[in-house]
Parts: structure tokens; sequence; C-alpha cells
């Protein structure tokens, strides 16, 4: 582990205020910003497109934003020393699902990509919804889905040095 790499795990449910307070963190950083967005911007409906227009409208202009990159380690060798916001670690995972043949190949990968950003002097600030709280999905895929969020959550939580549950905007500190 690199003396200048650190990660942080900002989490919580749908509209907790996850993201904005992982942006409070990254504007406290003197490093230079990148912001990983992990949506997929094509093939996206109306509110989604209104969504993401929000987010890059809020984001400050000095922030450099990557869009529809999904390797982590190449993002982290491009970018070392910087601080990197990634936003949502849940939605590069559901990419992922799709690139990938199973869990095991999404979460070597997730690994590699938490050890290149802490190689690279990289303060990674990553931000992930935990879904496991509520009902056991019906559907096979929604329950695969369910569990790498929980698995790739505890990976990162590991490499963490700090680690947040949001609720109703307020942070409560795990690690």
């Amino acid at each position: 582990m690199a003396a200048n790499g650190s990660i942080h795990l900002v989490t919580g449910g749908s509209r907790s205020g996850k993201s904005t307070f992982a942006e409070q963190l990254a504007i406290q950083s003197p490093r230079p910003v990148v912001y990983l967005a992990t949506c997929r911007t094509s093939d996206l409906d109306a509110e989604m497109q209104d969504r993401i227009r929000r987010h890059r409208a809020q984001r400050p202009a000095a922030w450099e934003t990557l869009e529809d990159l999904f390797d982590l380690v190449a993002v982290a060798e491009a970018h070392a020393g910087k601080t990197l916001l990634l936003d949502c670690l849940t939605l590069w995972l559901a990419d992922a699902m799709g690139r990938l043949a199973d869990a095991e190949a999404i979460l070597s990968e997730l690994d590699a990509g938490l050890q290149a950003m802490l190689d690279h002097g990289i303060h990674a600030i990553i931000v992930s919804n935990e879904i496991g709280m509520g009902l056991v999905p019906l559907g096979k895929e929604n329950r695969a889905y369910r569990d790498l969020v929980g698995w790739a959550n505890q990976r990162v939580a590991r490499h963490a040095t700090h680690v947040q549950f949001i609720v109703a905007g307020l942070p409560l500190n795990l690690k």
C-alpha cells in the first residue's frame, strides 16, 4: 500500500445524501479532483438524462469529469496523486455484470482497481449504495446483483481508512 494512497467509502440508501457528502469531501481536498461518473450515458430515458445534466451543473468547473470509462486500473494510472471521486460503485458493478463472466471476475477487477488507486497515490472517495437492507429479491439476477454489491462494499470497506453510512443526509462514522 502506498503511503499517499487512501480510500474513503461513502455508502447509504437511495437519496440519502451520500453523493452530496462525498462531493463535500472532494471539495475539501487540496489535490486536483477527477470525477468518475459510472452511469453509461447512452440509451438513457429523459429523467436519467436530466439527472445527469443536474449533476454536471453542480460540480465545480475545475473538476475533470470522466464518463463511460470503466477500467479502474487505467484511470488510477492516468490520474496518479489526484483525488478520485467515483460515483457510484453500484452502477460500475451493474456495467461489470454485462462485461464479465461471474462475480469472482468482477470482484477481482475491483480489487485490482482499488490496489492501483493505493499504489498510484490516489485519494479515492467511493460512493456506493447499500441495497441489502430490504427484502430478498425474487429474481435470480436481482439476488446476484444484491449479493455482488454487498461483497463489493465489504471489499472496499476493508481497504478504506474511512467509511461513512449516510442516513437522511447525516453521516454515521463506521470506520
